[in-house]
């Protein structure tokens, strides 16, 4: 009797090898053949599963999506406004190692959406999704007194992405890379502006 193979499982896997190559190695080290080595495939048994490497690079970046995407839900179960915000952030922010390698395969990602169409629409729609949250815990805080400002909450939406995509390059970004502190202080130094009239 032929061996029943879980398809799912086995992309599952070679997306996490991918995933394990950049976050440690960067975008150059994820040679198909060192996915597949890294995966414990043989040569070769990877385009059974995925067309080109183009294609697993949005699929490894669509698994960091959706893997913050689930720690975030977890950690704002029931929370509103700020706190909501404070939260969210922390789960977007590099401050360990996984978040690291998590930034790792975004930023590899980004670079490489300027030529994959697929790969802009995957990341133009990441974005669209946490924007419209980061809008509804503001228009929360607001109607709670936490946020007083006269800008708009789409454009302090905005502001925080700039602020949360800036931070994981620049925690990446050698020498000069920001600690878990200071990407905590800056987080909540922005938080705490927002009260502000």
């Amino acid at each position: 009797m032929p061996k029943l193979v879980d398809h799912a499982a086995r992309r599952r896997e070679i997306i996490q090898a991918t995933w394990r190559l950049i976050g440690e190695h960067g975008a150059d080290a994820a040679t198909m053949r060192e996915i597949a080595r890294e995966a414990g495939f043989a040569n070769g048994a990877l385009t059974h599963y995925f067309a080109d490497k183009e294609d697993l690079l949005r699929s490894a970046y669509q698994y960091v999506y959706e893997q913050t995407n689930q720690r975030a839900a977890a950690v704002t179960h029931g929370l509103a406004g700020v706190a909501a915000l404070r939260a969210f952030c922390q789960e977007v922010l590099p401050l360990d190692e996984l978040r690291l390698h998590e930034a790792r395969v975004a930023i590899a990602a980004w670079s490489h959406a300027v030529v994959d169409p697929e790969l802009a629409r995957v990341h133009g729609q990441a974005m669209a999704t946490w924007h419209a949250a980061l809008v509804t815990w503001l228009q929360e805080a607001s109607r709670a007194g936490e946020v007083v400002s006269a800008v708009d909450a789409a454009v302090l939406a905005d502001q925080l992405l700039a602020q949360l995509t800036g931070a994981q390059i620049l925690a990446l970004s050698g020498a000069g890379a920001l600690s878990a502190e200071r990407l905590l202080t800056s987080l909540n130094t922005f938080l705490a502006a927002l009260h502000r009239p």
